[in-house]
């Protein structure tokens, strides 16, 4: 499941890519599968390791193509260890609501950017984000390990890029579907995955993104407006 749109993002095969704060690694994967060199970068020694053994196997495998280099990195995003300006692509993901630092860290992400590469932000939209917060407090604890530590409205987030010497050029929300299956979760206990109506919505949710059906995708492509869970931009390093 995909957050960013590649396409924006101008992703080429060849590229250098980074993908902070990876998690699993759904974008490093796919830009590794589409012949960008990549590195995946997650705090969480669990997450690096399980995305180093990805990328290898997909290179084993033959899903990416020869001589395109992958590794994962674990570290902390308020100091990369990286040269300026060294990659051609970066993507963070539903990152920088955990991250008190936020302007930090998006001025490393900015130093790393070579001029004239391009960068994806993700954070969780305004209003779902609102709703969850309203629903469970352990959801932004300052106690929870990962708890989601601000809201952003799209000027906010627009200005943190632009501050970073970055400039925005596109936006749009998406996975308008995950709204309600967050709200569930919040509303009946996040620590209840096991709740009826939770795991009968996760199921769908599975099955939608296995399977890809025209009209879940038509219609969530006219919910994002509204519902999108995520808000995403794009910018450019002049």
């Amino acid at each position: 499941m995909l957050t960013v749109d590649f396409a924006r993002l101008g992703l080429r095969a060849g590229d250098r890519m980074l993908d902070l704060g990876c998690g699993a690694g759904r974008h490093a994967f796919e830009a590794h599968r589409r012949g960008a060199h990549t590195v995946a970068y997650d705090r969480d020694a669990g997450d690096t390791k399980d995305a180093a053994a990805m990328l290898a196997a997909m290179r084993l495998a033959g899903e990416a193509p020869a001589g395109v280099l992958g590794t994962a990195v674990n570290g902390d995003a308020l100091s990369l260890p990286f040269a300026d300006g060294v990659f051609d692509r970066i993507v963070a993901a539903e990152v920088l609501e955990h991250v008190p630092a936020d302007a930090a860290a998006m001025a490393e992400l900015a130093r790393v950017l070579r001029t004239g590469g391009t960068l994806a932000v993700t954070v969780p939209r305004w209003f779902p984000e609102r709703v969850c917060w309203a629903l469970a407090e352990e959801y932004h604890a300052p106690h929870v390990p990962d708890g989601h530590v601000r809201i952003y409205t799209r000027s906010q987030l627009v200005w943190l890029v632009a501050a970073a010497g970055l400039r925005p050029t596109a936006s749009h929300h998406a996975h308008a579907l995950h709204s309600p299956y967050w709200w569930l979760k919040c509303a009946l206990g996040l620590d209840r995955p096991d709740r009826l109506p939770v795991r009968a919505y996760h199921r769908f949710l599975v099955w939608d993104i296995m399977r890809r059906p025209l009209l879940t995708r038509a219609v969530e492509r006219a919910l994002n407006p509204v519902l999108g869970k995520s808000l995403v931009i794009y910018a450019v390093k002049p």
